[in-house]
């Protein structure tokens, strides 16, 4: 069937529509756990069970570090249809970070307890990387290339959307306990919607369909050979890795800061999420129509020289005008990110061939999981110093964050510049049916 053909069918006859919609609840249920395992809300976990910021920062990157597991996709992705196998290994990662909240109870002492955390926290994280490349193409395959734009973007928006009441409604929920001193409530709470949230998962990957798609019949170690040839691969790889890097130097310190420095509640930090939220769901499809009309690379120009306005917006949340400040890096980064989360993905999708694109995923991922890692570990040392110093550098009163969100936003400006440059002259893969 030809990409013509499939984009004139009428839904009746359409047997992947079914699949598509449960796609989208899929992500937003994902979206649901993730917002649930990050942030102010994971920082709520790790202050009761007495891990320091740094250490906080450390462990909220291992999200990137998991990201080196993909490469055992590789390996699995010959066993189709691989929704048996997906499905199960979800299962799997999502109990695990059920299990998180249930650690400030465990009867064990401070170093034991960070130390459970962490493999469960780390555990989850690579159970669930496993399995993301796989569980992408398989979903990605039932989409026409023409609607990749718009189709990511509805996705976003519904899971900002529910995100944002959901982030509210758990933000409110918490605060009222861990206020009057139950936070052993709170903390059962997460668990126990955390553990709802995956039945409900389950089954949206139960019941959709998979699509056969073009497969390497080749021994593991020729399919990294091709992969680690492929130029256009690295193109992609570039500007995803140096993207996790601007996001990782900053990014995992924003919880406790958001909770320390900035002093905002978990009911204020869902309302910014709130905001977030829309402003992103707002702009989602605009961004999504520019990028099928032009293309991938151009709209993330845009869009990586707006997330670094909004590195630069955190330099000035140091002052009286803190929060206004942070205000303004929220509405920036929910614009420049309702094109770089999508737009990243579907860099693969322009540049690399059908028949690699799980691999593709998979080694991108890798390597970009593993500069995001190092960063926060070298941006660790730098908050560590910074708040040993009395939250002074060179004399001038600053927080760690506001250092390393100059770092973060010249990092997204050379990003613009490679994709001018260097990715929006090379030459795009040919499209296809499949994806």
């Amino acid at each position: 069937m030809t990409e013509q053909q499939e984009l004139r069918q009428t839904p009746e006859r359409d047997p992947y529509r079914k699949s598509r919609v449960l796609y989208i609840i899929e992500a937003t249920v994902e979206y649901f756990i993730a917002t649930m395992i990050a942030g102010a809300f994971l920082a709520k976990v790790t202050d009761a069970i007495g891990m320091s910021d740094a250490q906080t920062g450390i462990v909220s990157s291992f999200v990137s570090l998991g990201l080196g597991f993909q490469l055992i996709s590789i390996l699995l992705a010959r066993f189709t249809p691989v929704k048996r196998w997906v499905t199960a290994l979800n299962i799997l990662n999502q109990i695990l970070f059920s299990l998180i909240y249930a650690v400030p109870f465990f009867p064990l002492p401070g170093p034991a307890k960070i130390a459970v955390f962490v493999l469960l926290l780390l555990g989850g994280e690579l159970v669930a990387n496993i399995a993301i490349s796989p569980k992408t193409n398989w979903f990605m395959s039932l989409v026409p290339d023409k609607q990749r734009g718009r189709f990511t973007a509805n996705k976003e928006i519904a899971s900002l959307m529910g995100g944002m009441v959901f982030s509210f409604a758990m933000g409110a929920a918490n605060d009222h306990f861990h206020a009057i001193g139950r936070s052993d409530i709170a903390f059962m709470i997460c668990g126990f919607t955390i553990f709802a949230l995956a039945l409900i998962h389950t089954l949206t990957l139960v019941f959709s369909k998979e699509k056969p798609v073009p497969r390497q019949n080749l021994a593991i170690g020729k399919q990294l050979s091709s992969l680690v040839r492929d130029k256009n691969l690295w193109l992609v790889i570039v500007v995803i890795s140096l993207y996790k890097i601007s996001q990782y130097a900053v990014t995992p310190f924003l919880g406790t800061y958001q909770n320390k420095e900035l002093g905002f509640s978990l009911t204020v930090v869902s309302a910014l999420g709130a905001l977030y939220s829309v402003v992103r769901s707002l702009c989602s499809r605009p961004i999504g129509r520019l990028a099928d009309k032009t293309s991938f690379s151009k709209m993330l120009q845009l869009c990586f020289l707006l997330e670094a306005l909004a590195y630069l917006s955190l330099v000035f949340t140091g002052g009286a005008f803190g929060q206004a400040a942070f205000v303004v890096y929220k509405v920036l980064n929910a614009i420049s990110m309702a094109g770089i989360n999508s737009g990243s993905l579907n860099l693969v999708y322009d540049y690399v061939a059908p028949d690699r694109r799980v691999g593709a995923l998979a080694l991108q991922n890798t390597v970009a999981g593993a500069a995001g890692f190092l960063t926060t570990l070298g941006a660790s040392a730098i908050v560590d110093h910074i708040q040993a110093s009395g939250n002074l550098v060179f004399g001038i009163p600053m927080y760690a964050q506001q250092v390393l969100s100059i770092f973060s936003a010249l990092i997204c400006l050379v990003i613009v510049a490679y994709l001018h440059g260097v990715v929006g002259r090379s030459q795009r893969a040919a499209s296809s049916d499949i994806a």
